[in-house]
């Protein structure tokens, strides 16, 4: 079986880690069976054997998936997810960086529009 980012991650800074997407990368789950409600999870299997979750983050939403990386369990990541859940179906720290990210983005984007104003277009 692979290790994903928070895996590497985890096993490099000898600390706990959660791997946690917007989407899924691999493992199955039957989406049907997943109940509407915050806080349902259904296991993700690949090749029989439970990698991850697809957990319920907010009520009647797209769900998250979440894998334990490294010095955790599944249970104990699901949980620590639906803590930084409050608002928004993002975890808060995931969603503070991508927050972040746009703007380091948009600034940099900002500097090559404005370094490209004196040049001829053909």
């Amino acid at each position: 079986m692979g290790l994903g980012l928070a895996s590497h991650l985890g096993v490099l800074l000898q600390k706990p880690s959660i791997g946690c997407a917007k989407s899924r990368l691999i493992g199955e789950y039957e989406e049907s069976l997943l109940a509407p409600e915050k806080g349902s999870w259904l296991p993700l299997l690949h090749q029989g054997r439970p990698v991850g979750a697809a957990v319920r983050a907010r009520a009647g939403v797209k769900p998250l998936f979440i894998s334990p990386g490294h010095l955790i369990s599944l249970k104990t990541s699901i949980e620590f997810v639906l803590t930084c859940c409050s608002r928004f179906r993002i975890p808060e720290p995931l969603r503070q960086a991508h927050l972040r990210v746009e703007r380091l983005c948009r600034a940099s984007a900002g500097d090559r529009q404005e370094d490209n104003e004196g040049v001829d277009r053909l």
